[in-house]
């Protein structure tokens, strides 16, 4: 009897699986250029500056870059981002286009003056001067920074202080008060009137509706319509003007001087400008300026007509371009506003937290007072 051949068995068909759901815990977070982490700016200040020196010594820009590859730890964003440059300009890259990969830590300007040094065979003097531009620029906001710092914290602790002063200690007062009986000073009155505010629902609803109008103002001044009213504010308030403006102004100065003075053209380093300048308001100046000037138009004219600029700023712009030097003006008007920041921040250091002061001495001796007379009310009807 002929053996029948086994039958096949049918396939199971196995069950799909399901790929997990991507979220902000198992997304993959890449920074920089092709996935490279970004270098900070304080990193990429060392980094020219030691580059600088390397080639400064006689090295090739691969071996430079080899160099600093190696320094540092082994997953620092600087190896990675040396080692992605090393093998770019190994492979026949330009060391500006190599650049041009790592966009959140190279800005359009160090680009841009990477491929005028190359272009000119002053790559050494090109890095110089972007250790000199990052210097200044990182001076000015960590001036601007310290001169908001003190008022901010004496303005915080004042908060605090009063919050608690009214949350805490002044409801223990009231209920001696209270059971001592009499009539209080108005002033007492009016405090007690105030606690019973701050500790009622009323209160928290308050605190809750000024949480919610100070989340959304963050949010709104991070959009467009509301990065440029902010911003125009910075330009228009007193005590704000005399700092941000000429923190802007200065920086604007010296970012074009040096594009300029690198051989970048005007509408080139107008644009530069434009994209590396942190207030909108005079990136539409810059936005504006630019499109004229391919009409022929001077920069001086579309940004005194810009109504943004200060007369004198655009004034001296005018009298460079009529001498046939704007660099040198630029250089100017970068000193000009950067001391006149300085004279602003001083100024600044000294009357705001005076006046900080004084605000909170006026709460908290409205406080004491209120309740010191409270007290000797009462100690006066007891005994009589």
């Amino acid at each position: 009897m002929a053996t029948q051949p086994p039958r096949a068995r049918p396939a199971v068909k196995k069950p799909a699986v399901k790929k997990p759901k991507e979220s902000i815990f198992n997304k993959k977070i890449t920074f920089g250029g092709g996935g490279m982490p970004a270098m900070k700016e304080a990193d990429v200040l060392l980094f020219t500056g030691e580059l600088a020196d390397l080639l400064e010594a006689g090295m090739t820009l691969g071996e430079a870059l080899g160099c600093l590859a190696n320094q540092g730890e082994e997953d620092s964003a600087q190896r990675a981002v040396c080692k992605d440059l090393t093998s770019r300009i190994v492979n026949g890259e330009s060391f500006s286009d190599a650049v041009g990969h790592h966009p959140k830590t190279f800005q359009p300007l160090y680009a841009n003056m990477i491929r005028a040094g190359e272009a000119s065979g002053a790559m050494v003097d090109v890095l110089r001067r972007l250790v000199e531009h990052y210097e200044r620029s990182d001076s000015m906001r960590a001036k601007i920074k310290g001169a908001l710092r003190y008022p901010c914290f004496v303005l915080g602790f004042g908060v605090v202080a009063v919050v608690i002063t009214m949350k805490v200690i002044i409801p223990k007062f009231q209920k001696v008060f209270e059971q001592l009986g009499g009539q209080l000073p108005g002033a007492t009155r009016a405090l007690m009137d105030m606690t019973d505010f701050v500790n009622s629902w009323k209160g928290a609803a308050l605190g809750l509706a000024l949480a919610f109008a100070i989340v959304w103002l963050v949010r709104w001044s991070k959009t467009p319509e509301g990065r440029r009213k902010i911003d125009t504010w910075k330009l228009k308030m007193p005590l704000v003007k005399g700092i941000v403006a000429c923190g802007a102004y200065s920086t604007l100065a010296y970012t074009l001087k040096t594009l300029l003075t690198n051989g970048v053209n005007v509408l080139n380093a107008l644009k530069i400008a434009e994209d590396t300048c942190e207030n909108a308001v005079i990136a539409d100046a810059l936005h504006t300026a630019r499109k004229r000037v391919t009409d022929g138009t001077s920069i001086s004219g579309p940004l005194a007509t810009s109504g943004v600029f200060p007369r004198l700023m655009t004034d001296m712009l005018a009298v460079g371009e009529r001498a046939g030097d704007l660099s040198s003006s630029l250089g100017h008007i970068g000193t000009r506003y950067q001391k006149e920041m300085d004279a602003n921040i001083k100024t600044f250091t000294e009357m705001l937290p005076m006046v900080l002061l004084f605000v909170l001495a006026g709460v908290i001796g409205f406080i004491i007072f209120a309740i010191f007379s409270a007290v000797f009310a009462v100690s006066n009807s007891l005994g009589a």
